[in-house]
């Protein structure tokens, strides 16, 4: 009787393993799982049951489910650290999965499920050499997913500017020719990018209309590659075309938050400090809290500086340095930037001595960011009008001190101070360090500039130590060794004499008269002499040119009958109707005036009653400077209708 149990047992437990192996080859794992459970139920310690089971739920993507299935049955789950590490890599539990799958056996299998996990991590350099291994040992059909995966860890080496000897492979397929996109725009060829997307589209639509996709279908597939020509199309300056076509993306209904976050990012970035209301809304979709697993950091951490500069548009400046601080703390690498837009900010709000002060205690972390963190500071003292403050951050830089452009900024500021000795002293003190540490490097403008500005105060002598730098780094400049000369006339007339021997002798002698126009006439008068020379025309003999020309002038016209003893009528250019002898004609719509029997009028008699004037007088207010308004015109019509009323009563 046991017997016979048992071996029904077996029988229907075989049954349902073929049930099984059917249902999977079908890929119907609702139903697979519902036989898993059956032989569970029969044989609660098989284990192949039970790792079918979980095959099954990793298919239905009920990770969570395996888990704590996987803790309650840790005899039967022993060994199935590949399966462990898949479902932690799926729940974004990167760390705990790599600590999984370093316990399973080192297959290729296992190794792929590793470079994923290491890419999500961001260990680029780990996860190429996986890579490679896998590539060269293994030969199956899944080779094209392979190579398309390594070629996105090169595009990633590329963007943070790592060095790879990356053999080239195929770019026959649609993700390897997108990913060999990737690598070109990293490299900063746009043009070869632009070609290779191209490309690329072409590929996946011919691909997709194989498979029967329809239009639809084919245009959200197509969102990336449109999405990543249209930053192509931004970095080579084509603004309009790259925003038409983010656009264009984000209105189609994607489901990838984070292909929406970079296009909404982009848009926001193009729109700088315009168009700030739509910027608002582009960086709502940009931040997400789902997008912590979808972005890699670079992008986030970018995402989060546009949205601080984003703040600091729009004026919300306690916001834009709650976010600055929160930059600095995740992304280190660019606490730099996010430092200067909390400063701005700052300054924007009326801090400015705290904006300088973040500023000083930032740590720099290379001497390029220790310089521009002082020019930024020179630049708010500036803005704030302290010359005298930003001339000594100038000076406190050290050695960038006497950089060409910082010496001449000091010497600009203190000449708009009208310091022009402090000034002399600047371009002293720069030939000084540059002759004393014997640094090389092309001066000549500097000199040039400091030999000028000294000659024009008299000290020739410091202006031939700038013009001595000048010769000894251009020995051939003619131009340096005759302002050199100059200069030693001042002070040493025997140096400039043996200068004025190299000079290359002239081919032609000059006269007498041109040595003394030479010697009594200034450059200007020269200059001027030269500028007003009359152009000779071909065949015009050199005495005629000699010549002054006279201009004739014109004898005036003067009127018939002019008589130059009488003088002319002081009204002659005045039209007939302006002058005081015309008479004008009387205008019958005008009421005339009727006047009294003395010939005065109503008017007149009024003036001269001087009862009238002397109670008008005590009537009316004092004079005030202040210009009475005048009422509105309804009001003043009520006033004109009331004593209408008044008078017919």
């Amino acid at each position: 009787m046991d017997y016979d149990k048992a071996d029904l047992k077996e029988k229907t437990v075989s049954n349902a393993y073929l049930e099984l192996q059917r249902l999977g080859q079908n890929g119907e794992y609702d139903r697979a799982l519902k036989v898993t459970n059956r032989i569970l139920q029969l044989s609660p310690q098989d284990e192949k049951a039970f790792h079918c089971k979980i095959v099954c739920l990793i298919h239905l993507s009920k990770f969570n489910e395996v888990l704590q299935l996987m803790h309650r049955q840790p005899a039967l789950s022993k060994d199935l650290h590949f399966e462990t590490a898949y479902c932690q890599y799926r729940l974004n539990q990167t760390e705990e999965a790599l600590a999984t799958i370093e316990q399973a056996e080192q297959t290729y299998r296992v190794k792929e499920l590793k470079a994923q996990i290491l890419y999500r991590m961001e260990s680029f350099n780990d996860c190429l050499a996986i890579y490679r291994d896998v590539i060269k040992n293994t030969h199956d059909e899944y080779s094209d997913e392979r190579e398309t995966n390594l070629t996105a860890v090169v595009a990633q080496l590329q963007h943070m500017n790592i060095k790879n000897d990356m053999v080239k492979l195929r770019s026959d397929t649609y993700e390897l020719c997108y990913n060999w996109a990737c690598i070109l725009i990293a490299k900063g060829r746009y043009a070869e990018a632009e070609k290779k997307l191209k490309q690329c589209e072409k590929l996946c639509r011919g691909s997709l209309e194989e498979d029967g996709a329809s239009e639809d279908e084919i245009e959200i597939e197509l969102a990336l590659l449109k999405i990543q020509l249209a930053y192509v199309y931004q970095k080579q300056g084509q603004m309009k075309e790259a925003y038409q076509m983010y656009t264009a993306a984000l209105k189609l209904k994607l489901d990838d938050i984070a292909l929406i976050a970079v296009a909404s990012n982009n848009i926001v970035s193009i729109n700088k400090d315009e168009n700030v209301f739509d910027s608002k809304k582009k960086m709502k979709a940009a931040t997400s809290d789902g997008l912590i697993h979808k972005l890699p950091s670079a992008q986030r951490r970018q995402i989060a500086l546009n949205n601080a500069i984003l703040m600091y548009y729009t004026n919300n400046f306690d916001l834009c340095n709650k976010a600055c601080e929160r930059v600095e703390e995740a992304w280190p690498s660019i606490s730099l930037q996010a430092r200067i837009t909390n400063a701005l900010s700052l300054t924007k709000s009326n801090s400015h001595s705290k904006a300088i002060a973040l500023l000083n205690n930032y740590d720099p972390k290379s001497n390029e960011e220790k310089l521009y963190v002082k020019l930024v500071i020179v630049h708010l003292l500036l803005t704030q009008g302290e010359q005298a403050e930003a001339c000594k951050v100038l000076e406190s830089m050290g050695a960038d001190s006497y950089k060409p452009a910082i010496v001449g900024a000091l010497i600009t500021l203190y000449l708009g101070m009208k310091k022009k000795d402090t000034a002399l002293k600047v371009f002293e003190k720069a030939v000084d360090w540059y002759k004393t540490n014997k640094i090389k490097a092309d001066l000549s403008s500097m000199w040039r500039q400091a030999a000028h500005m000294h000659m024009r105060n008299g000290q020739a002598t410091v202006a031939a130590n700038s013009l001595e730098e000048l010769v000894r780094s251009n020995p051939a400049d003619q131009k340096s060794i005759a302002h050199l000369a100059l200069a030693y006339l001042q002070f040493d007339k025997k140096m400039a004499a043996t200068l004025i021997k190299k000079f290359p002798k002239p081919d032609k002698k000059l006269s007498q008269r041109e040595i003394d126009a030479l010697e009594s006439a200034s450059w200007i008068t020269l200059k001027k002499a030269a500028h007003n020379k009359p152009e000779q025309s071909p065949g015009t003999p050199k005495a005629e040119l000699n010549k002054v020309k006279s201009k004739k002038k014109r004898k005036p016209k003067l009127p018939k009958n002019y008589d130059p003893n009488v003088i002319p009528d002081p009204e002659r250019w005045l039209p007939k109707y302006e002058r005081s002898g015309y008479r004008k004609r009387r205008d019958r719509r005008v009421k005339e005036v009727i006047k009294g029997s003395q010939g005065t009028t109503s008017a007149q008699a009024d003036q001269y009653d001087f009862s009238k004037i002397v109670e008008d007088t005590q009537k009316s207010p004092p004079v005030s400077s202040v210009e009475p308004s005048p009422q509105p015109k309804s009001r003043q019509k009520k006033v004109q209708q009331n004593k209408k009323k008044n008078k017919r009563r």
